[in-house]
């Protein structure tokens, strides 16, 4: 899809909001990597990426990797696998790669969907897993979203039966940045068939905090039905090298391996994700920055009177008071892009947590596109 834009760079647009802006940026943490440009030349707060990258470590391990660059990377798969494994306290065996999480949940469909068979998702909710079970023609069953915009577990596990192949559960959930706590997880795990495949994607676990939140990988001994999807896309930076893996029972993770391609991973991408996993105290540093610019924000949202979805994540929906799509170019044309609309939220605009200056940028922008008065109004 393309888009005509005003050949706004982000610095002149931050110049433009005036300097104070910038002298209110965080500053980096020792040893950080600077923030990356988008090569749209926007702010782009769009996808939910990480806008400060790799890590330092992770950088140098990429540029490394180009030594070995004419083999194929089988030895680098293995002890990737193996550094996962470690973290996870669990057998490699259990352990799947993919290009990217959703790789993994393209896996899922391909081997626990197919002709007569149901998959149940939240709406609305990240529609990979739905989009890919098209291809396997199984039947997609979507259960609204409570009131405080969290999964319905228990109308989930009521739409799950003998038929039910996989039943999709994003926590946090992308768009709403919402959890299902430890206890309404356990709930729903016992009532959902043990013949139905529970997907559990955890792209956004890293930037939870909390306490009510438990990751579903402790939940696999008892409900080997469980599959997890993690990204090294979010914290870890590295959405344009396509990383991420299952942690499933041994069973499972044999039946995702049978669909995925030879070789679906890279030299650069697997040295930079063992870097990663090896830097002690880097999600820790990022989840901070991430979370205290998206905590600003929410104030500053507040402070305005707008209303938000509380969120576990790097991203913050906003209710906008009218449909979002004008509003998504509006904001382009002033250099941004946000998240797009979302059919069953037509005015909550979704917008991803920035560096504090492209965060500030947005925010100005804001106020200005859709004062607060009218979007509470």
């Amino acid at each position: 899809m393309t888009h005509d834009v005003m050949p706004l760079s982000r610095r002149r647009f931050a110049g433009v909001l005036g300097a104070a802006l910038g002298a209110a940026a965080l500053r980096p943490s020792p040893g950080a990597a600077a923030p990356e440009a988008s090569p749209t030349g926007l702010i782009d707060l769009s996808s939910n990426e990480n806008p400060y990258g790799p890590s330092p470590a992770a950088l140098e391990a990429m540029t490394r990797s180009q030594a070995v660059a004419a083999r194929y990377p089988d030895a680098a798969e293995r002890a990737t696998v193996e550094a996962i494994a470690r973290l996870h306290g669990v057998d490699p065996a259990r352990v799947v790669l993919g290009c990217g999480s959703s790789e993994i949940l393209r896996l899922c469909d391909a081997a626990f969907l197919g002709p007569g068979r149901t998959v149940v998702a939240a709406e609305p909710t990240f529609e990979a897993v739905l989009h890919y079970a098209k291809v396997t023609r199984a039947e997609p069953i979507t259960v609204p979203l409570t009131v405080d915009f969290r999964h319905d577990l228990s109308a989930m596990a009521r739409a799950c039966d003998a038929r039910t192949g996989l039943v999709y559960v994003c926590n946090p959930n992308n768009p709403t940045g919402t959890i299902v706590s430890g206890e309404e997880l356990l709930a729903f795990l016992a009532q959902v068939p043990p013949t139905t495949a529970v997907v559990v994607d955890e792209a956004y676990h890293h930037f939870v905090e909390a306490a009510a939140y438990l990751s579903a990988v402790e939940t696999i001994e008892r409900y080997p039905n469980v599959v997890v999807a993690r990204t090294f896309s979010k914290i870890y930076g590295m959405a344009g090298m396509r990383l991420g893996y299952a942690v499933a029972s041994s069973a499972n993770a044999e039946a995702l391996r049978g669909h995925a391609s030879w070789g679906n991973t890279n030299a650069a991408v697997l040295a930079a994700a063992r870097a990663s996993l090896a830097e002690e105290g880097l999600v820790a540093r990022q989840r901070e920055r991430l979370n205290g610019t998206r905590r600003w924000l929410s104030s500053e949202l507040s402070r305005d009177g707008r209303r938000i979805i509380p969120s576990e994540t790097n991203f913050v929906m906003i209710d906008v008071g009218t449909d979002v799509k004008p509003l998504v170019a509006a904001f382009e044309a002033r250099g941004i892009r946000v998240g797009r609309r979302f059919a069953a939220l037509p005015t909550w605009l979704r917008v991803t947590i920035g560096t504090r200056e492209e965060t500030g940028a947005f925010l100005d922008a804001l106020r200005v596109i859709v004062p607060a008065r009218a979007a509470a109004a």
